[in-house]
């Protein structure tokens, strides 16, 4: 019962991000970024974000993003993506046309998902894929496989609280043209990686426990072929781009440019709790 409520409810909360009006002036300042970029102005990332499903300001950054460097692969890939509505990569498909995956290992949220993708914007549009399923670094390239996604790919969104950067490092089957992935900035500047447990039990040890370090992550980046861009305000979700599809338009960003979030000190601290601990530099 309490799952049914939360369908029909979703429905009111969210139907007024499906307005017209809100495509309209999306694409509206997709347009004005480009003609802007090809004037040759220099626009900060930073300054472009905003939210309409993204739990924070991503839909924007995203937007700005692919103003940079085209939509000519529209597709993602979400994993731990809950229902797929307060997602990364919803306005993409609601304003923008794209299409892709969804995963997540909570049966309802994905209930909930089929539910109101079914429904909006209306039944005969073309629905996103749903996969109820715990996501490893053993099985994802066989969950990718499954749902057909392979090649180049619009966006790859990884936030699932723990394996974010083994999982991230396992995937062979699609090659991402952005990359947004949630890093534990509570590890600092400090090189290291909580080892890889495919029981994801990291919060019975501790509720910091969990991740990789922003340093970590950066690298692993680097490794895959990526430059980091951006994060959102917080600083936690780091935003990667495939090197070379800018044509050098963002800079690649050093760490301490973008951990300047009055939170991030109390957030460092933490960090004391479970130095203790054992942890990886894996590369």
């Amino acid at each position: 019962m309490k799952n049914r409520i939360k369908k029909y409810a979703q429905i009111l909360w969210q139907r007024h991000k499906l307005s017209s009006a809100v495509q309209i002036q999306q694409r509206q300042l997709f347009l004005y970024y480009r003609e802007k970029i090809q004037a040759g102005l220099q626009i900060p990332l930073k300054d472009t974000g905003f939210r309409n499903f993204s739990q924070f300001e991503e839909d924007g950054l995203l937007l700005f993003i692919f103003a940079v460097i085209g939509m000519e692969h529209k597709s993602f890939v979400e994993i731990g993506s809950d229902d797929g509505v307060n997602s990364n990569c919803a306005n993409l498909y609601f304003h923008f046309g794209f299409n892709g995956l969804f995963i997540d290992a909570n049966a309802r949220a994905i209930d909930r998902g089929r539910y109101f993708y079914g429904r909006y914007p209306h039944p005969w549009f073309p629905r996103p894929r749903f996969e109820c399923s715990f996501v490893l670094r053993e099985n994802i390239n066989q969950l990718l496989q499954k749902n057909n996604m392979k090649g180049k790919v619009g966006v790859l969104s990884i936030d699932i609280d723990g394996n974010d950067y083994w999982i991230w490092d396992a995937i062979t089957e699609i090659e991402p043209q952005v990359v947004v992935i949630e890093t534990h900035v509570e590890f600092g500047y400090n090189d290291i990686v909580v080892p890889y447990d495919a029981q994801n039990k990291f919060n019975d040890v501790h509720s910091v426990y969990h991740g990789a370090s922003p340093v970590a992550m950066k690298k692993l980046g680097k490794k895959k072929g990526y430059k980091l861009i951006g994060t959102n305000e917080l600083g936690f979700n780091f935003i990667f781009i495939k090197e070379g599809i800018d044509n050098g338009y963002f800079p690649e960003k050093e760490l301490e440019e973008l951990l300047t979030h009055p939170t991030l000190e109390a957030a460092f601290a933490r960090f004391e709790s479970v130095k203790h601990l054992p942890y990886e530099k894996p590369l």
